[in-house]
């Protein structure tokens, strides 16, 4: 050998000529590897995964350097860092004319790799038909179900990556459908978990068992669900899997929908009849995670699909007291348009109202309480002739329309140039607003000049209930501040008010 023949780098264990042996067996570059085997280059030597040169050529599928090699007695059945040889090596990348070489060489046909994967599973995996025809058709003792560490068959491993020819070719040799590796999952589990609709289709046509639970009580159509594979979750629904399957966690597939938003898929549950109200382990129902997860939308599709909107958790708290503790104004819109519950308790006795007025969302807080009032003003006059527009009209958010800017306006400077300290409790009490209500608006602290803010969302609410209504809010904030005996303020109001022409007159015959 040559004296400048040292180590290739810090990181490569392997001397300067041997990686030239390995890098002209990885291009098949005969000539060069005649040379150095001449020179005397160890054709055994392992790069720092154990590779030999005889695995790169294998590997790449040169059958002019696999040759060249066999010649000088490699190691035939030595394994790199991952127990693959060049045999596996060669099933790895589909080159079945080095593989029937090797074989006739000598080659030990039922070696494994580190994984406990043998020449069918790697076939099988990477999808390479023409290695699985030569392995089944030319080799002795080829166990169709043999099983890697995982206790996955080929079949699992063709399922799990797609390769539809080969889930094909295994069926048609005989393998077992219904096998389970060891998370007990089938072949179906791994199909659905990696959104193979194909391999799916192809696996319920031949029969295997739908609604087969893994170790965590998962079906095939929660994996389709979970990965939001909307193909898939049809086709297993069609072909009659139990939609309304629960994991160990008790999660339902429409759990899973709502956990990531996905709104079609769910379309496809509610279709095809699955429970919308079904609870996992914390006892959330889908429209409690969606609410939680901050998807609108899907909280609308499950409210249309009619779900139980006063279902409690593990905390008690509904779907609402979620909204309130998160803020979530959209969504508890929804919910109170739909209508629900509002004396309904949570873990700690808190409303709703409670929660979001604790949580400082002013605005949210108004809408129960705007809700709370009109659900009894609706049930106080269930025969009212505006009842249709009301329901279509229905809204708990502010009021920023132009035709009650007037109105708006006069409430404003009330609360906040010519109300006493006191006197907003006192009309709110005069208007059966309720201690909660009043507790929920003075939990809002802005200085000490906090009653003009209370004041002004107070009667804010008001006027929502009084258009509601279909009534006068002239006329009722002159009743009003008349019976809190503030005459000199309704005086001064409908003065105003009659000397305004400019304000639209719809203002007060609202």
């Amino acid at each position: 050998m040559e004296e400048e023949d040292d180590l290739v780098s810090e990181d490569d264990i392997l001397l300067r000529s041997e990686k030239e042996l390995h890098d002209a067996a990885r291009c098949n570059a005969t000539e060069k590897m005649l040379q150095l085997i001449r020179r005397g280059v160890d054709i055994r030597a392992k790069n720092n995964t154990d590779r030999t040169a005889l695995h790169w050529a294998a590997g790449a599928g040169h059958e002019q350097a696999v040759k060249l090699l066999l010649e000088h007695d490699p190691a035939l059945d030595d394994e790199d860092s991952f127990g693959m040889n060049a045999l596996l090596l060669a099933a790895w990348f589909g080159h079945s004319h080095i593989l029937q070489i090797l074989v006739n060489a000598g080659a030990k046909i039922n070696c494994e790799n580190k994984n406990g994967l043998n020449l069918l599973h790697c076939a099988a995996q990477r999808g390479h038909i023409k290695v699985m025809e030569f392995i089944m058709e030319d080799l002795e003792d080829i166990r169709l179900d043999k099983v890697n560490k995982a206790g996955r068959t080929a079949l699992h491993l063709a399922a799990e990556h797609g390769k539809l020819e080969v889930v094909e070719f295994l069926i048609g040799s005989g393998c077992h459908h219904n096998i389970k590796d060891k998370e007990n999952n089938t072949a179906l589990h791994l199909a659905a978990k990696n959104g193979h609709s194909e391999v799916l289709q192809k696996l319920v046509e031949i029969g295997v068992h739908l609604d087969e639970k893994n170790a965590e009580g998962i079906t095939a159509l929660h994996f389709a669900a979970e990965g939001g594979y909307d193909d898939c979750v049809k086709l297993l629904t069609e072909a009659g899997c139990d939609v309304n399957c629960q994991t160990e966690k008790r999660m339902s597939c429409l759990h899973y929908a709502a956990l990531q938003g996905y709104e079609d898929l769910a379309r496809l549950l509610l279709n095809a009849g699955v429970d919308t109200d079904a609870v996992n382990y914390q006892n959330s129902s889908s429209i409690h995670i969606a609410v939680l997860q901050n998807f609108p939308s899907m909280v609308k599709l499950l409210i249309d699909a009619e779900c139980d909107l006063d279902i409690a958790d593990c905390r008690q708290q509904t779907p609402l007291h979620v909204a309130a503790e998160h803020g979530r104004q959209d969504i508890a819109e929804m919910i109170l348009v739909a209508g629900v519950n509002l004396k309904l308790l949570d873990k700690q006795g808190k409303t709703s109202l409670d929660v979001a007025a604790r949580g400082n969302h002013i605005n949210l807080a108004d809408m129960i309480i705007k809700a709370d009032r009109f659900y009894k003003w609706e049930k106080d006059n269930v025969n009212s002739d505006s009842d249709s527009w009301v329901a279509q009209n229905l809204t708990f958010k502010q009021d920023h329309r132009l035709e009650t800017q007037h109105i708006r306006s006069v409430i404003w400077r009330l609360a906040t140039k010519y109300l006493k300290p006191n006197e907003w409790k006192k009309l709110a009490h005069y208007w059966k607003f309720t201690d909660a209500h009043i507790r929920a608006i003075e939990q809002q602290w802005t200085g000490t000049k906090s009653y003009r803010d209370h004041g002004h969302r107070m009667l804010l609410i008001w006027l929502h209930g009084v258009i509601m209504a279909g009534e006068n809010p002239i006329k009722g904030l002159y009743e009003g501040l008349v019976g809190i005996g503030r005459r000199d303020l309704a005086e001064s109001i409908r003065k105003k008010a009659n000397a305004d022409t400019s304000s639209p007159s719809k203002c007060i015959a609202m």
